[in-house]
């Protein structure tokens, strides 16, 4: 195998990376803050190291890309990014160990949003702006995965969607310029999230770290309390309608751009994705009202919040939704397991292998009764191979297997089967905040042991890499 684009490419990140250290750098030094110190230091480092990787590696000749190659970029890519990431917060005056610096990061970079920082209000703000940043670049690398990598490796059923990367319709030119106008309209959502949250009363550097990490459908906050510590300046809307935004394809927005925006409201991804929205929205609204009797008017604004975040694994907190109802704690968890649509910056399963997982089940039972009819299963309109189904019931019995193991694994360190089972489903759906009173949304992971971290740690990189991306790398056949 040619080990030469791989290096190169994540030689390139890590380039980037180094770079995107200069602006906590910068922030350090205008509140005068000693970490500047560690910021510049870790730029020399990451970025000499990445262009030590991206010159050795560069070549006058085009790489040919392999499917293994592919795979091993995604993989080293996000774990690279990772370790590096983790630099400034480790040597930061925190005095976070190497295993809460990671955690920390890998939390950041799949936009995770679980924290082991205890006190964020007195916080460094260039390590508050890192934060944010690691949350803002993973979500875009999210989407480039989405659109160009994973429909290439067949990952998941993600081959639907190799037709909208490639642009076989020739409503949009090459491939790097897709690519660049989707980090456009990434930067100008980012940019049109920090207008609104400023306009409704939060101060700039509050906005735009929240700005960075709710497009990115991260969670990282700036406070202790979340989203709770604007309650009534309606902060709290602000994320939900950008959330909602972060949580669409972003090829549809591309396509808008080009004259057809009747494909955003066309899309039945995107219809089920607010029918999901608003059928346990209300469900949540009605029983706020008449089992803690709370107003429906504020019960319906509390649970559209709580609904979106979890459901799309950003995870900012209001309230401490897993102290309403044993029931309402039971909805939140499985809201965990559910995610918002293929090529957004969300999380989980995602919308589109329930519509595909859905019609599969349909036509199996429509062959019991018609053993002789021919049934062709369809997405969007249009008739899908039969390699699809297969694909999407593969990952959804390894995304399953895998959180029961994680679960299994969590109970062995000694935790209590709350906080391992919502440990395991936070982790591998990438939402954030967990259940109970230790990783609950009214605490972090910080009082976790480090061999519990080093397991949540692994599951966010699952989840975020969709599972088959790490777990081919340990396939023997794979090697050979």
């Amino acid at each position: 195998m040619d080990f030469r684009p791989i290096l190169f490419v994540n030689g390139i990140l890590l380039s980037i990376l180094g770079a995107s250290m200069t602006v906590p750098m910068l922030t350090d030094v205008y509140f005068g803050n000693e970490d500047w110190q560690v910021f510049a230091l870790c730029i020399l480092f990451t970025v000499f190291f990445g262009g030590i990787l991206t010159i050795s590696n560069h070549s006058s000749e085009h790489f040919q890309m392999s499917v293994r190659q592919g795979f091993l970029i995604t993989a080293t890519s996000w774990l690279s990014i990772s370790i590096f990431g983790s630099l400034p917060l480790w040597f930061s005056s925190l005095n976070l160990s190497f295993t809460d610096s990671l955690f920390e990061s890998i939390a950041g970079i799949t936009t995770t949003g679980s924290t082991i920082i205890v006190g964020l209000d007195a916080a460094p703000p260039g390590i508050l702006i890192w934060r944010a940043i690691l949350q803002w670049l993973g979500g875009i690398g999210i989407i480039v995965m989405a659109l160009s990598i994973l429909p290439l490796l067949k990952v998941g059923g993600m081959q639907l969607f190799k037709t909208e990367s490639s642009e076989n319709e020739k409503a949009l030119p090459r491939a790097r310029k897709f690519a660049t106008m989707i980090c456009l309209i990434y930067l100008a959502m980012t940019f049109l999230c920090f207008l609104s949250y400023q306009f409704v009363g939060m101060g700039s550097f509050d906005a735009i770290a929240h700005a960075m990490t709710t497009i990115a459908t991260g969670g990282f906050s700036t406070r202790d309390d979340s989203m709770g510590a604007f309650a009534g300046t309606g902060a709290d809307m602000v994320a939900v309608v950008f959330i909602l935004m972060s949580a669409l394809p972003f090829v549809l927005y591309l396509k808008a751009i080009r004259g057809k925006p009747y494909l955003l409201f066309r899309d039945s991804q995107v219809k089920v994705f607010f029918s999901f929205v608003a059928v346990f929205t209300l469900f949540v609204s009605f029983h706020l009202a008449s089992v803690l009797e709370i107003p429906f008017i504020e019960s319906l604004q509390t649970s559209v919040f709580g609904v979106v975040t979890i459901m799309t694994g950003t995870g900012y907190t209001n309230a401490d939704f897993s102290a309403w109802s044993p029931t309402l704690t039971v909805i939140f968890f499985l809201l965990m397991f559910i995610g918002g649509c293929a090529g957004s910056t969300t999380c989980s399963i995602k919308i589109f292998r329930y519509q595909i997982l859905f019609s599969t089940i349909k036509h199996q039972i429509q062959k019991l009764t018609h053993p002789h009819r021919v049934f062709i299963t369809r997405y969007n309109g249009q008739a899908i191979s039969d390699d699809v189904p297969l694909s999407v019931m593969g990952f959804v019995c390894l995304y399953f297997l895998s959180f029961a193991v994680i679960a299994f694994l969590l109970l062995l360190t000694g935790l209590d089967m709350v906080t391992a089972l919502s440990g395991a489903a936070t982790s591998i759906s990438n939402v954030g905040p967990g259940l109970g009173p230790i990783i609950g949304p009214s605490g972090t992971f910080q009082p976790l042991s480090d061999t519990a971290k080093w397991i949540l740690s692994v599951g966010m990189l699952l989840g975020r890499l969709e599972l088959f991306t790490l777990f081919i790398l340990f396939s023997p056949r794979f090697w050979r």
